[in-house]
């Protein structure tokens, strides 16, 4: 960890699964917001899953293993940030609690915890972050990820930085802190109930008259972006921080991807 006060803070990303393997662009694009927030950025090589699908179906003995290989490589940063909620919330609130009963793994996990940061709340929060330079003229919309909002309470944060961004119109859809049905494994055990969550989100994110729809965890982007393009409906898909840091040059999340 960084010892002098005066240097630029020491940031691990833990870019996640699917920011790795299917938007790159969100990582790029977290990484160009720290740096501009005085960040000294490092992306671990060795980093893997952060284990919340395995948490979710009750593996815990695996969950327990990702996370000690999670703990570990990101000893030595200052901060760890993730741009997205769902992994954010696994390793500050269920990282504790899946060691309560191992004294050697337990002070670690809660020292991970104490520095870990969903990627807006630590640019408005640690940072001081109050507006950006982007410039993106659209309409837009905005869902809270149940993850983000409810164990980290983002909520406010994503919004006051996009009121900042040039020609950006924000209009709140009806019931954004509901559930879009993806849930992580929910959708692959309850597909019919997950299916009604996102076909309700698509009707208030319609209601709008948006151009775009906006969220700040890929797993929720992934599920809206799907169930719109069944519908064929124009609306684009991007997460929150490829608007903040002006990466929206290439196609929206989902285009020119083929439905399972």
């Amino acid at each position: 960890m960084s010892t002098d006060s005066t240097s630029p803070p020491r940031v691990g990303i833990l870019v996640t699964c699917l920011v790795d393997l299917f938007r790159p662009s969100v990582g790029f694009a977290a990484i160009k917001l720290l740096q501009q927030a005085g960040c000294q950025v490092e992306v671990p090589t060795t980093q893997t899953c952060c284990g919340q699908p395995a948490y979710n179906s009750g593996d815990l003995k695996n969950s327990r293993a990702i996370a000690k290989q999670v703990i570990q490589n990101f000893a030595p940063f200052d901060y760890v940030v993730i741009p997205s909620g769902s992994c954010a919330g696994m390793v500050k609130q269920h990282y504790p609690a899946l060691f309560k009963d191992d004294p050697t793994w337990l002070p670690q996990a809660e020292n991970l915890a104490s520095r870990c940061y969903e990627l807006i709340s630590f640019l408005t929060e640690v940072r001081g972050l109050t507006s950006v330079t982007a410039k993106f003229e659209h309409s837009v919309t905005y869902h809270d990820s149940c993850s983000g909002l409810r164990e980290l309470g983002i909520k406010t944060q994503p919004r006051q930085l996009l009121n900042t961004v040039q020609g950006l119109q924000l209009t709140e859809m009806p019931e954004a802190e509901v559930c879009c049905g993806f849930g992580g494994t929910f959708c692959v055990k309850y597909p019919e109930i997950s299916t009604r969550l996102v076909s309700d989100k698509i009707a208030n994110i319609q209601s709008t008259e948006a151009q775009v729809v906006l969220a700040g965890d890929l797993g929720c982007l992934f599920n809206i972006a799907g169930r719109l393009k069944r519908l064929d409906s124009p609306i684009k898909v991007y997460h929150v921080a490829e608007v903040l840091a002006d990466l929206t040059q290439g196609p929206g999340i989902g285009e020119g991807q083929t439905n399972p």
